[in-house]
């Protein structure tokens, strides 16, 4: 087996034994056999959000076994067929053999860095906020490219996205919006997104045709799980009503639905524009609640909490990536130094490769030592 595909064998196994590892290899039959006996009772449902967190936990065991169980066995598969090919000299067996083994590397590397979504909310739904910045319509537009971004981002995954709010520009574009992104580790894929996004591009709005920066921020934090206690003090906090925009003509909403709650302590501002003014306050109540949440992570969390703090104002200096549109084709993170031409794949939301720079950054030092110490 020649040295290189050798290499490719050595880095899977290591992807193996980080991924064995991280379910806790030892006792993950066990466990699963107890997810299986608690879904069988029939009272479960009786409590529905804890049925659907715990259905939510089993399969996500299921898939890390299951995905660990194909890796190994492909693995061998095609170590074995290099080796058959090897001994009747057949090339083509043997070429073969190391194409599936290269596209397995990159399979178990992608399945390493998810298994790095460890934190204590990474695993949780999260909610995306996005703002323009200075600029007028220019950054307002740019708020709604991000926007599309990340919703197609999400719905290429599976996840389910909800427009919590939604504040439209002067002319064009988004001045801020609200999602709630629902799916395995939405939370652990999207929180390395938290900052300035920068764009560069002859603008659609200039009749001179000259090119423009515009920045827009973005700020990623976990929904609260049920079991998760988060106390909020009725006297810290301001409830206002407001009339939320329809669609105009008959659908036109003429009630003050809308909900903006007030946090003083903290400063932060929520707000849901729903039809149902009860539901608006209960989802404004649940995104105040992740708010504070997210603080506290922060607050554990040392490096988390230098890039909240470092996010500073949507302009010059504090930017994490830049998508370039002209003079030339560039999307590059600024904390990674990884960058591609793709740019109309990234703003279409082909941004793993992106996110996956970013885990791979922060925890790469830790899971390789790890996976060297395991193996």
């Amino acid at each position: 087996m020649r040295a290189e595909v050798q290499n490719t064998v050595a880095e899977i196994e290591k992807s193996l034994v980080l991924l064995r590892q991280r379910m806790d290899w030892e006792t993950a039959q066990h466990r699963l056999e107890e997810f299986n006996a608690r879904v069988e009772d029939p009272e479960l449902w009786n409590d529905p959000a804890n049925a659907q967190k715990l259905m939510r936990d089993r399969q996500m065991l299921v898939d890390a076994i299951e995905t660990h169980d194909s890796i190994k066995q492909e693995l061998e598969d095609n170590v074995e067929l290099i080796e058959m090919g090897e001994a009747e000299n057949d090339d083509e067996v043997v070429t073969e053999a190391e194409q599936a083994l290269a596209g397995l590397k990159r399979k178990a590397a992608a399945k390493e860095l998810e298994a790095l979504l460890n934190g204590e909310a990474d695993g949780n739904d999260t909610f995306l906020e996005i703002h323009a910045g200075a600029g007028g319509t220019e950054s307002c537009d740019w708020a709604n490219m991000l926007a599309r971004m990340y919703v197609r981002w999400a719905e290429k995954r599976g996840y389910d996205v909800e427009l919590q709010a939604e504040s439209p520009g002067e002319e064009a574009g988004i001045k801020s919006a609200t999602y709630k992104i629902s799916g395995p580790n939405a939370y652990g894929w999207l929180k390395s997104e938290s900052g300035v996004h920068r764009l560069v591009r002859i603008s659609p709005y200039d009749s001179a045709a000259k090119r423009h920066t515009s920045f827009s921020s973005v700020w990623v934090y976990p929904v609260v799980d049920d079991n998760i206690e988060i106390e909020v003090n009725p006297a810290d906090i301001r409830v206002d009503t407001y009339r939320s925009s329809g669609a105009g003509g008959q659908h036109v909403n003429t009630t003050d639905s809308a909900v903006r709650i007030t946090h003083h302590p903290t400063g932060i501002v929520v707000t849901s524009s729903e039809k149902s003014q009860h539901q608006n306050r209960d989802i404004a109540m649940k995104a105040l609640k992740s708010r504070l949440y997210q603080m506290e992570l922060d607050r554990r969390n040392a490096a988390i909490n230098e890039a909240h703090e470092n996010k500073g104002e949507a302009g010059w200096g504090n930017q994490i990536r830049s998508y370039v549109l002209q003079p030339y084709q560039m999307v590059k993170d600024l904390r990674t130094n990884y960058e591609t031409s793709d740019t109309k794949g990234v703003l279409d939301g082909d941004l793993d490769a992106l996110m996956a720079a970013t885990l791979a950054l922060d925890v790469s030092g830790k899971s390789r030592a790890e996976a060297q110490g395991e193996g």
